[in-house]
């Protein structure tokens, strides 16, 4: 399977090609101009492969939650894209895919909890276990809430670690989860390496869709609903 993968709803702008099991990333740190990076990122991996859209078996983008320009710039390229090439896309969670980059570095840990970053003195977080073949599942739900709220059941016999920029942004948050954590990696952001894995097993368990069916997803509902003044 061939697959272009790409991410912007975090700080993180980067793209993957999975090529039948290779995987080639670049991924670039910004505090913004994602929208002038990602496209001459795409020409630039495709090019290196000597690869046409046309020649790829779907597209993956990061569908949250972050960041809402990112996001919506992100899942409007891959719709764009996978549109015009006539390509099946599959989005995956930003939570997913910090934890399965965190399995690819922690080969003993069980499972990873999810912290990152939402602004708004607020942190997204999620469960994961690893899966028989390596990949993230999802235990319960995602969710958004203040730091203070976050608690995790630590099942037993279970090395469970910690991942995420809401580890850095919130240091209480780690200081009263590392009795539970084996570890914690506070810098760890999505990549779309990651992203490609698991929308790989995606578009083999037919979970790939038309362009339209790839939705961003914020958590926060008031994400986007205009602010209303009221002057007395």
């Amino acid at each position: 399977m061939k697959l272009l993968a790409l991410d912007t709803a975090t700080e993180a702008c980067s793209v993957a090609l999975w090529l039948d099991g290779e995987v080639d990333v670049e991924t670039v740190e910004l505090a913004h101009g994602h929208a002038q990076r990602i496209l001459p990122m795409i020409d630039a991996r495709l090019a290196a492969h000597r690869l046409r859209l046309a020649d790829l078996d779907g597209l993956a983008a990061g569908r949250g939650p972050g960041g809402f320009t990112g996001l919506r710039l992100g899942v409007s390229v891959a719709q764009g894209l996978a549109f015009g090439a006539g390509l099946p896309v599959v989005g995956i969670s930003n939570l997913a895919a910090v934890a399965q980059a965190m399995f690819g570095r922690e080969a003993q840990a069980t499972h990873v909890l999810v912290a990152n970053d939402a602004r708004m003195k607020e942190v997204y977080t999620a469960l994961y276990r690893r899966s028989d073949g390596g990949l993230a599942v999802l235990e319960g739900a995602e969710r958004v809430s203040r730091p203070d709220a976050v608690s995790i059941a630590v099942p037993r016999g279970a090395r469970v670690v910690g991942a995420g920029r809401g580890f850095r942004a919130h240091p209480q948050l780690a200081e009263r989860l590392n009795a539970q954590l084996a570890m914690i990696d506070a810098a760890i952001l999505p990549d779309a390496g990651a992203i490609a894995a698991l929308a790989v097993a995606a578009q083999r368990a037919g979970k790939a869709g038309p362009p339209e069916s790839l939705q961003p997803v914020y958590l926060r509902d008031e994400v986007a609903v205009p602010a209303v003044m009221v002057l007395q």
